[in-house]
């Protein structure tokens, strides 16, 4: 690995070259990443690899005028200075806001490299195209807020964060609300029967675990089978089922926790509690997430996990 410092002008241009095709190329992923759920940002970033291309082809010719045609390969690895940067392009899906910061930090990064190599050469020509390349990164945020506001109108932008909200809730929101209710209403039932048919607080406890390990499980293989996202858009299956067992778990070990407490009558008050906690924990993500009244939520949230608490209860006390 070389210090940026001892590069030659011939190193220098070479790896703008590099780093420049590196970035159009990135633009164009993000564009493609983009394409389906956010068409306007996509454009956007389509206009943002063109600068970046023409940016390549400028240093290109001045590169053949003055080296020749062999470009040495030395690329942003190659070179102490420059900050890794994660392969977010080839994150599906891509989070929009990320995939603009990331952006915005590619042009600071870009310019700063123009800046310092500029100050380092003595050839006019090399120099004058560097300090030029510098001053249009400085200014490419600027561009690419008129960019925005030219192919991003509010209309444009409220309609891709609606989108944006949409595929949270189908992604991350379902299959983790469609867990934590299984976790939370369908374990009550054997937690519960078998705190008053044993009347002791350990034994409910490990009939708990069990029951949410078991659901937990069940529920995330069903969540991953049940469709690849292809056509639906609910994400990568695998992540689904992993987020939906989670939260199944998470859901029964909420209110079998407390019968580590060794007095059955404070852990059996305890889980009661905790298990009007997670119901309405319940109630709230479907008023914020599905748009469900609160009354409604709370009448089918609270069905459910009445019937089966009382199914609970007199399996537990028959």
């Amino acid at each position: 690995m070389k210090k940026f410092e001892e590069l030659t002008e011939r190193e220098i241009l070479a790896l703008a070259i590099g780093l420049e095709e590196e970035d159009e190329r990135v633009y164009a992923d993000f564009a493609e990443g983009l394409r389906q759920d956010f068409p306007a940002t996509a454009s956007m970033f389509l206009g943002m690899r063109e600068e970046e291309s023409g940016h390549r082809r400028r240093l290109l010719e001045l590169y053949r005028k003055k080296f020749g045609e062999h470009i040495p390969l030395i690329r942003r690895q190659d070179v102490r200075g420059f900050v890794e940067r994660p392969a977010l392009w080839l994150v599906r899906p891509l989070r929009i806001d990320a995939v603009r910061k990331e952006a915005s930090t590619m042009e600071v990064e870009t310019r700063r490299f123009y800046e310092k190599a500029a100050a380092r050469t003595q050839d006019a020509s090399i120099r004058q195209l560097l300090d030029d390349l510098a001053n249009e990164e400085r200014e490419h945020e600027n561009r690419a807020q008129e960019l925005d506001k030219q192919k991003l109108p509010d209309s444009v932008k409220a309609d891709e964060e609606v989108a944006q909200r949409r595929l949270f809730v189908l992604q991350i929101v379902q299959p983790g609300l469609a867990g934590l209710m299984d976790g939370s209403v369908s374990t009550l039932a054997p937690v519960f029967a078998a705190a008053l048919a044993t009347q002791k607080s350990w034994d409910a406890f490990l009939v708990g675990m069990a029951a949410s390990a078991g659901a937990g499980i069940s529920m995330g293989f069903a969540e991953a089978l049940s469709d690849d996202g292809s056509l639906t858009g609910r994400g990568h299956p695998w992540v689904r089922g992993l987020i939906c067992g989670a939260m199944t778990a998470v859901g029964g070990i909420g209110h079998t926790l407390p019968f580590l407490i060794r007095d059955f009558r404070a852990a059996l008050l305890a889980a009661g509690m905790v298990v009007l906690v997670e119901l309405g924990t319940i109630t709230w993500i479907r008023r914020r997430y599905m748009d469900t009244p609160w009354v409604t939520a709370a009448l089918q949230v609270g069905l459910g996990g009445v019937l089966v608490f009382l199914t609970g209860v007199l399996i537990g006390s028959s």
